[in-house]
């Protein structure tokens, strides 16, 4: 049960005037005054005495933290460093921790901070200065935002026991295939992963097979290993734009897997449409170098129950035009309501 739920009217209002858009965050100037219980740099609102409102005030260090807030938001700051004893009160009661937009840096996180930690569910370390992630030791993590950081590395087993992590996003960094190679062992309920803008030369290893998104846009991958996807059996979006695949980096049917209905491979430098599966209900192949268009890529064959649920197909900025399509192919792609040539 997220804690600071408005009515309809309010967030609407919150929406228009705010920009929190990782997190259920509400200006504290609608919450109502501040309780007594709460740092002088801050804002503990009555209404809501759980959070400790410490975003947008020019702090540069994290304030001690009293009893009973389990909500801290400190985000848009220029905080640089988080010393020892800051969050001693609530070591087993702290639930939400939020640090995006600060100039942290892992050198400046004294021990005995993040480390005791032990019940944070919600971890955002968005735009700082990180060369590679702080992890608390709670079990009851679900979710993690370290993107527009300078990580270049994630030492294995950081996550073995986070078995309730359920969300990663990690996207413009510095990670490599090999930094990340044993990043994500051990987790059993992982459903979404973003490492888009990074430097990844190959897919993540190792992800688990509870995942259903997995966004690695804007890197330097130029293949997918076979039976890379049938570890995979709930995967149901997966983009690689911007990337650097080719066709001898897909072997045959590396996509075609039920599961799949968005498949972004846009931007990147295919010849051929690479098959997919019936099921497929997106796919995006705009500005590649593609020349040719085989019906095959999206029906093996054609009956009154064999054929692709394919909505909306992007083949702009290509070697193609609708003149390329073979004339059977409303039987194939007959719930295509958006098929895009230019």
């Amino acid at each position: 049960m997220f804690p600071l739920r408005l009515p309809l009217l309010a967030a609407l209002v919150t929406v228009a005037l705010c920009q929190y858009y990782d997190y259920d965050y509400q200006p504290v100037s609608m919450l109502g005054p501040s309780g007594p219980n709460c740092h002088q740099e801050c804002e503990c609102p009555i209404n809501f005495p759980s959070a400790m409102y410490c975003d947008t005030r020019k702090l540069k260090f994290v304030p001690f933290v009293p009893t009973g807030i389990k909500y801290l938001y400190l985000q848009n700051n220029q905080i640089e460093e988080i010393k020892a004893g800051v969050f001693d009160n609530v070591t087993d009661t702290l639930r939400w921790l939020v640090l995006d937009n600060n100039q942290i840096t892992n050198g400046k996180i004294e021990k005995g901070t993040i480390d005791k930690l032990t019940v944070l569910e919600k971890l955002f370390f968005s735009n700082n200065e990180l060369t590679e992630p702080v992890i608390p030791p709670s079990k009851s993590l679900d979710e993690l935002k370290m993107m527009h950081n300078k990580m270049s590395k994630f030492p294995s087993g950081l996550l073995s026991d986070k078995e309730n992590l359920t969300s990663i996003n990690l996207q413009h960094n510095q990670l490599t295939s090999d930094a990340i190679a044993g990043a994500f062992k051990g987790l059993k309920k992982l459903l979404s992963l973003d490492v888009s803008h990074n430097k990844l030369k190959k897919l993540p290893a190792g992800v688990p097979s509870s995942l259903e998104m997995l966004y690695a846009d804007y890197n330097d991958i130029d293949g997918v290993g076979a039976g890379y996807l049938n570890k995979l059996p709930v995967l149901q979006y997966l983009r690689i734009s911007h990337n650097k695949l080719v066709d001898s980096g897909l072997p045959s049917g590396v996509f075609n897997t039920t599961s799949l209905v968005e498949l972004d491979l846009s931007f990147n430098k295919l010849q051929s449409i690479p098959e997919v599966n019936e099921q497929l209900e997106q796919l995006y192949l705009q500005a590649n170098e593609i020349n040719k268009f085989d019906l095959s890529s999206f029906c093996k064959y054609v009956g009154i129950s064999s054929f692709s649920r394919l909505k909306h197909l992007r083949l702009d900025a290509n070697n193609i035009t609708h003149s390329s399509m073979p004339p059977e192919y409303s039987n194939c792609l007959r719930q295509a309501s958006d098929i895009m040539f230019e």
